[in-house]
């Protein structure tokens, strides 16, 4: 067909950005999706309880949606969807997109399996939503009675130095050249000329989120793959050292301590972490380094001023073991600046609910891009609460950062060009409401995502105050942090009030038993897990602020009520309105 005006054209419909053919029914959202989190890989369905595909099977389909948001485990589970039958057809989105790409990626590059994937110009992105099926081959993509051409992506040359040629031509064994083709293929899908040396790693794909991420970890070990910079693991899905004695099905246990152990085989620090920040080895301003985990990677950028993109799993091994990252993204200057002004209507006094709160919404509010949060400064967040911030902000948005005014070190980046939006009470109200089941009667308490701080382990024994504990509370924490608050006293004071603090793990992969069986409902006071933890918990989940947790974690109950902050400021909005 012949292009309205304004509309695609044959040189710019859109791009096969990995080349293949397939057929299926359209599945279309407007919302970007994690897919950890927020679709189960055993039935492909989305179990995203926030977001409009809430239940739909992808398997088949075409899946079409802006980008992806959320964790950088979602390259795992789409893996597997893939090497199991279950993906989807194909993948069609109208942004950049890195994570679930890296995905299909590693699918064809390693285990001969294609997906394609393609980005579309917005407005041919449209009206593939509105078609119930669709047909793709490397060269077209065609709906209804539309064929559109695709072309592939631009061969702009890619520059490599002596070393990374060696690396590519297997100078230094298999692995490491495997390593670099998927580094390569990445930097050319991404549009980077050229590849940074990076100071350090943090992986994410030591979780086991499915079977692909232990098959792809064995693989690389098997092939001699070792990490050429220092290299920290994130949060894994056993307690390590304990797993057995917990309870802790084989079947599950066994692999999951197996894939901790190929990556440090492979020379990766045993740091168990999803908050690496947290650690002496946290890096300094300005320094290049190659993280993933979606918190970890806002937060360094934003509150710390370090470089990193949003690597995937299994991006970021192939980049410790290299020592080479693309040279993209918000590693440039030009690419790190705010595009977004989001006002914050900021009460003069808040309690440590509201930074999971403003980061959630304002992730809202800036899906696709990095923001600027105007109006924080007078409220001086703690860096616990620019991590709770971080964190939460990164299950609504895309983005690999954020900034707040008067608060974080680029703040003064600033586009031009940057449009506005507001977070007024209004929508605060409302986004409390979100993150708040309907039950008042809770029987778990869950702290720790990301893993918990030195600050709120303090925090939560001095609300307890030596009381103990009704219904099951559990702290998530890393093993440096469980040091410190056991040399202070603090860890035995949450165990004498029958608190339970688990390292390693996190709560984002935590599963039965040590995710108590009998649990109903339960309440946290992070707002990443508020968000993620009814899909993959299946249980009803309460948010509030850590007082709150503890006292529920005494009683038993979360009664419905808004924070103080929050009720105060709403009550002289409507006085002043009278």
């Amino acid at each position: 067909m012949t292009p309205a005006p304004g509309e695609g054209t044959a040189q710019g419909a859109g791009v096969s950005v990995l080349p293949g053919t397939a057929a299926g029914p359209v599945i279309a959202s407007p919302e970007p999706l994690s897919f950890w989190g927020g679709v189960d890989p055993a039935t492909a369905r989305v179990i995203d309880v926030h977001h409009p595909l809430r239940g739909r099977c992808l398997s088949g389909a075409v899946l079409a949606m802006p980008s992806s948001r959320g964790s950088c485990t979602g390259s795992g589970v789409l893996l597997d969807m893939v090497l199991n039958g279950r993906g989807p057809a194909a993948l069609v989105f109208c942004e950049g997109e890195d994570v679930l790409t890296l995905g299909a990626l590693i699918a064809a590059e390693m285990f001969g399996q294609r997906l394609a994937v393609v980005r579309l110009t917005p407005d041919v992105f449209a009206r593939l939503s509105a078609a119930p099926e669709a047909r793709i081959t490397p060269d077209e993509i065609a709906f209804g009675s539309e064929v559109w051409p695709l072309r592939r992506p631009d061969s702009l040359p890619l520059w490599l130095s002596d070393a990374d040629r060696a690396m590519l031509d297997g100078a230094q064994g298999a692995a490491t050249a495997q390593a670099m083709r998927i580094v390569c293929a990445m930097a050319r899908q991404q549009g980077a000329r050229r590849l940074i040396d990076v100071t350090q790693g943090h992986v994410d794909g030591c979780i086991y989120a499915s079977p692909a991420n232990l098959t792809f970890a064995e693989t690389m070990a098997g092939l001699g793959a070792r990490v050429r910079v220092p290299t920290t693991m994130n949060a894994i899905s056993v307690d390590r050292r304990n797993w057995q004695a917990q309870g802790v099905a084989p079947d599950f246990g066994g692999p999951a301590a197996r894939l901790a152990d190929a990556y440090v085989r492979m020379g990766c620090q045993p740091s168990f972490t999803c908050a690496p920040y947290l650690l002496d080895t946290a890096p300094a301003e300005g320094e290049a380094i190659a993280w993933a985990e979606s918190n970890a990677v806002i937060y360094a950028n934003s509150v710390l001023g370090a470089r990193t993109a949003k690597h995937p799993d299994f991006l970021d091994l192939c980049i410790a073991i290299t020592g080479r990252a693309p040279l993209s993204g918000v590693y440039l200057d030009e690419n790190r600046a705010a595009t977004r002004i989001v006002t914050v209507e900021a009460p003069e006094t808040v309690d440590d609910a509201f930074w999971p709160l403003v980061g959630y919404l304002a992730g809202r509010a800036a899906p696709d891009r990095i923001p600027l949060l105007r109006g924080l400064a007078h409220l001086s967040p703690s860096r616990d609460d620019l991590k709770a911030l971080c964190a939460a902000f990164g299950t609504t948005s895309a983005a690999p950062m954020l900034h707040v005014e008067g608060v974080t070190p680029e703040a003064q980046l600033l586009s031009p060009a940057a449009d506005t939006a507001v977070l007024d009470r209004a929508a605060m109200r409302a986004g409390w409401h979100s993150l708040n089941a309907e039950t008042e009667t809770v029987d778990l308490i869950a702290i720790g995502s990301p893993h918990a701080a030195l600050a709120e382990c303090r925090a939560l024994a001095r609300a307890l105050d030596g009381r103990r504990v009704a219904v099951s509370t559990i702290v998530t924490a890393g093993r440096a942090v469980i040091a410190q608050a056991q040399a202070e006293g603090t860890l035995g004071a949450l165990e004498r009030s029958g608190v339970q603090v688990l390292p390693d793990l996190c709560w984002c992969s935590i599963s039965e038993p040590l995710f108590p069986p009998g649990a109903r409902a339960l309440m946290t006071n992070s707002g990443k897990y508020a968000h993620y933890g009814p899909g993959l918990s299946g249980r009803a989940v309460r948010f509030g602020p850590i007082a709150a947790c503890a006292e529920a974690a005494l009683t038993g109950r979360a009664p419905h009520r808004l924070p103080d902050w929050l009720t105060d400021w709403l009550t002289a909005e409507r006085t002043a309105q009278q």
